[in-house]
């Protein structure tokens, strides 16, 4: 059983990194093979539209052409048991990495078909999200319904998909060092230090699903 985590935040030790190590961890306590991958570390561009990936015949039908580090990421994926992938949450979305990744991973896989064959085996997946703004308040918005499309390809692609939502994080180490007055830092800190721990428990439930989740097969005709 192989688990592979994708971070799409620029930090490698902060709140998404640590719900995505979680979810290893408890995947590795039942005896998984485990793998953390950070998008900031590797030079990468989104997808750019060549469409190698459907040309009739093509030596690249159903994957990625471009030759750069996220390509060798990319086959990892395909032969993965389940994966979980993370981002903070920056101007009500994603990160710019985070999307480029999610380009390259489903674009290729998309078929201009009614007969679709490039579905891979059923395994699950989970998004992890961590953000500034309160749970209210991302409802309150909708955030939660835009999201939503990410699930969706997740679900149309690898059949399983779980949501974790981290909200009102705690974003500095040290506030009085940043302008943030609009903030509670006491109250920032106490929540990171009630509920953070909570939400690092799913995620380490995540990886104990993870790893005694029965691979299938995808029945395509599910999404005909």
């Amino acid at each position: 059983m192989k688990v592979i985590a994708i971070n799409g935040s620029p930090r490698k030790n902060h709140n998404t990194a640590t719900l995505l190590n979680k979810v290893l961890e408890g995947a590795a306590s039942q005896g998984a093979e485990t793998k953390i991958i950070h998008l900031y570390d590797l030079n990468f561009k989104g997808c750019i539209s060549c469409f190698a990936c459907k040309l009739k015949g093509g030596k690249n039908y159903g994957k990625c052409a471009l030759v750069d580090d996220l390509a060798s990421v990319l086959k990892k994926l395909y032969t993965a048991d389940a994966i979980v992938l993370g981002s903070p949450i920056y101007l009500g979305n994603i990160t710019g990495e985070t999307r480029s990744f999610m380009e390259r991973l489903f674009f290729p896989l998309v078929e201009y078909s009614d007969s679709p064959t490039l579905l891979p085996k059923n395994i699950p997946t989970a998004l992890i999200y961590t953000m500034n703004i309160s749970e209210e308040k991302m409802k309150n918005i909708c955030l939660d319904k835009y999201l939503e499309s990410n699930e969706l390809l997740f679900k149309k692609f690898f059949g399983k998909c779980k949501i974790l939502y981290c909200t009102d994080t705690y974003q500095f180490n040290d506030y009085s060092k940043v302008v943030s007055d609009k903030f509670d830092h006491e109250k920032k800190l106490k929540r990171h230090k009630e509920i953070f721990p909570k939400d690092c428990a799913k995620a380490f439930d995540i990886g104990i699903e993870f790893a005694n989740y029965k691979i299938q097969e995808v029945d395509v005709n599910e999404f005909n």
